[in-house]
């Protein structure tokens, strides 16, 4: 279930990762290990993205559960200009990613090898839902 909005998660495939997502609200969940696996299958090594991901500080508990274990998810804050805020599980199941956010923490990493991978993978997985807001905008 969607820790945001309670929904259920889709999940869906590509090259070989499935991510969970949400229709309801946009948000993504990703199991753990699958930012380095996405860098892997395109050829990146583990990078700036990764390493901000890995040793974010938790700012404390939340309200939103891990979908996996059930538990009460950390907040933390990753990136050091304009830092997101985000939520792990606690025991390391995954990372929770409001709508906007993915783009967010990649645009800080997009300069390496890893976060190109990273942000191809997404544009690819979420074709449908970017054309439809630029159609939704007009552009």
């Amino acid at each position: 279930m969607c820790p945001e909005c309670g929904e259920p998660l889709i999940v869906f495939e590509l090259d070989g990762v499935e991510v969970d997502h949400c229709l309801a609200c946009g948000g993504t969940w990703l199991d753990g290990g699958e930012l380095e696996l996405i860098a892997e299958r395109a050829g990146a090594s583990p990078g700036k993205l990764t390493n901000a991901l890995e040793h974010a500080k938790s700012q404390g508990k939340c309200a939103k559960r891990c979908p996996r274990c059930n538990r009460k998810l950390q907040t933390i804050m990753v990136g050091e200009t304009n830092p997101v805020e985000l939520e792990r599980c606690p025991v390391g199941h995954g990372l929770w990613f409001n709508p906007g956010e993915m783009r967010s923490v990649i645009a800080a990493c997009v300069d390496e090898d890893e976060g190109r991978a990273v942000a191809r993978f997404f544009d690819d997985l979420y074709r449908y839902e970017i054309e439809a807001e630029t159609e939704a905008k007009g552009e």
